[in-house]
């Protein structure tokens, strides 16, 4: 089985609705990926750091529990696993607020290789975290030496926009670097001032030439070298949207392990096979907003593995 590689932050989200807490749950985009394929038997390894504390052990016992492989994680002592307290507004959409006291030195157990058409997802501010980038980058470039996928996802949020000129060549590079990168209108939005698809893709096809752009409830289009295509989304009332591009990253991680894409062909896929793809994203993505869960629900997961897989 082709193994997928997730690296990312790991926090606890403590959701507060109407200034109550809601729920706590392990969380992190790469977490939430990882977790959503690990549920769904896939052969999934998350590169990460948390704590030798109470809440790292949490965060530590429930990837194990979820079959999500914990080689590459760094646990230390001196400093504190993150929390990240998230409020959601009247849309259930989330604002945050993170408490982090990480050591001086970052990220130290990182994998020496991949294999051809395994699966890299790297994203959000983390892939750009001055601190951690040295490490991130060794990996990700050699994973892209040794022929695995790279998947990107920049989540650049509005709350960062007083450092996107200093972080703007990190964001580049990564671009660079990715076979594939889905990001969303607020995330293209933010970092090139476009707010279309077309647009979008004008500003990173010379860069990747494979980009799925997401825009809510206006849907998903992909656009690639084999054409535009366009898909919908489901029209949903969402309990909250904290993991929706998580785990809409983790359908497409999914779809390309089941139909069997690999890397030489990506960005000649056809409106079909991305239809098929995009479906399995919209489908993780609208389950995780109907829930308090970051992640597909346990029998989601096998319900979806009966009825999709064999499709």
């Amino acid at each position: 089985m082709r193994r997928i590689y997730g690296i990312g932050e790991t926090v606890l989200d403590i959701i507060f609705k109407d200034n109550e807490p809601r729920a706590a749950k392990p969380g992190g985009s790469s977490l939430n990926t990882c977790v959503t394929l690990g549920r769904l038997g896939l052969d999934v390894e998350f590169i990460s750091e948390y704590g030798n504390d109470p809440v790292g052990d949490i965060v530590d016992s429930f990837l194990k529990n979820n079959n999500v492989k914990t080689n590459f994680i760094t646990r230390f002592s001196d400093g504190k696993s993150a929390l990240a307290l998230a409020f959601l507004d009247e849309h259930n959409n989330a604002s945050y607020t993170f408490y982090k006291d990480f050591p001086a030195e970052r990220l130290k157990n990182i994998p020496e290789k991949t294999c051809e058409n395994d699966i890299v997802s790297f994203c959000s501010i983390y892939a750009i975290t001055k601190a951690v980038r040295p490490n991130l980058l060794k990996f990700v470039k050699t994973a892209k030496e040794n022929g695995s996928i790279i998947l990107y996802d920049p989540n650049f949020r509005a709350a960062h926009l007083h450092e996107l000129e200093d972080l703007r060549p990190y964001i580049i590079e990564n671009l660079k670097i990715a076979d594939l990168v889905r990001a969303s209108d607020e995330d293209l939005q933010n970092i090139f001032k476009v707010s279309d698809p077309v647009s979008a893709y004008d500003c990173i096809k010379d860069f990747c030439n494979v980009l799925v752009y997401t825009a809510n409830k206006k849907g998903v289009t992909v656009l690639a070298p084999s054409g535009t295509f366009s898909f919908p989304v489901k029209k949903i009332k969402p309990v909250s949207t904290i993991g929706a591009g998580d785990n809409f990253n983790s359908g497409i991680i999914y779809g390309m392990v089941r139909d069997n894409i690999r890397k030489q062909i990506l960005k000649n896929l056809s409106g079909e096979e991305w239809g098929r793809i995009t479906e399995t994203a919209v489908d993780f993505a609208t389950e995780v907003c109907l829930t308090w869960d970051n992640y597909i629900s346990l029998n989601f997961a096998q319900n979806y593995m009966k009825s999709k897989f064999r499709d």
